[in-house]
């Protein structure tokens, strides 16, 4: 199969992003030709935060999957119990960790249905879930990615896991082939804003389209849009967007200006105009 090395996710959505900066540092490293049409990157994140001191990380969503080890001080409250190594689905609400203490996380995104074009398992079953990767991925491989030798090496790390990924011997899938260039244009053509719009113009239909990404995202299309306008909307607003937040929402879509504040704090936490005085 030849590498894909187009993008497919963004790497917006991180709330805050020069205070979480200050507490946790973050590195991320392109994936290998050889798993390429599968996985999007690797990524890492460290902190170590004096006692007393905490900070709330929150993340918005995206129509991923993650497979991730965690070591350290604090564990997220949300992972199954002596389980380093998780596969977590795609979360439909806002990602929130309380980060405490010290620790490491070592991950790998894959590509929206990745990870089940890798396995041909449905994506629907690990949405806004964190479960075991051996209950995903062959067990000798989650064993070894487990080992605190090999968490101290990120580079051996995810050579071990790109081995593996490509172990498994997963063919050529032109479903999920048609699944990524329908992502690719909705990620990169910000006057797409409604699943009809996305259907014309990679020439198909809104019902081929739900099928689609519900097998291999696990939410359908209107949501995967609605995410990345999101994520569009409040990168302007991290980067001094000053302009009106009607103006704003116009151009993404939103021709409500009521209902945009509403789809804006159900997601984020505060209004629009609190998130831009925050800033």
């Amino acid at each position: 199969m030849p590498a894909r090395t187009n993008a497919t996710a963004s790497t917006a959505g991180v709330l805050r992003p020069e205070e979480f900066a200050r507490h946790v540092h973050l590195e991320r490293g392109a994936a290998g030709s050889a798993v390429a049409p599968w996985v999007e990157n690797h990524w890492a994140l460290r902190w170590s935060l004096p006692e007393g001191r905490h900070f709330a990380s929150e993340v918005l969503p995206h129509p991923t999957c993650s497979l991730t080890v965690e070591v350290g001080s604090h564990r997220r409250p949300d992972l199954p119990p002596g389980e380093d190594v998780v596969v977590t689905g795609v979360c439909t609400r806002r990602f929130d960790v309380d980060v405490r203490g010290h620790g490491v996380v070592l991950g790998v995104r894959f590509r929206p249905g990745g990870l089940t074009a890798l396995t041909g398992v449905g994506a629907a079953g690990w949405v806004d879930r964190s479960v075991p990767a051996r209950e995903v991925l062959p067990a000798d491989l989650v064993a070894a990615l487990a080992d605190p030798a090999l968490v101290d090496d990120p580079g051996a790390w995810a050579r071990a896991l790109e081995d593996g990924l490509v172990g498994l011997g997963a063919g050529e899938d032109p479903r999920h082939a048609e699944l990524l260039e329908v992502v690719g244009v909705m990620l990169a053509d910000r006057s797409l804003l409604t699943v009809a719009d996305v259907a014309i113009r990679v020439a198909t239909t809104p019902r081929s389209l739900q099928r689609l990404f519900t097998h291999y995202v696990g939410v359908g299309p209107k949501w995967v849009l609605a995410r990345y306008r999101m994520h569009d909307v409040v990168s302007e607003l991290d980067a001094g967007y000053d302009g009106t937040l009607t103006d704003l929402a116009h151009r993404y879509g939103w021709y409500d200006q009521a209902h945009f504040t509403r789809d804006f704090t159900a997601l984020v936490g505060v209004s629009p105009g609190r998130y831009r005085a925050r800033r």
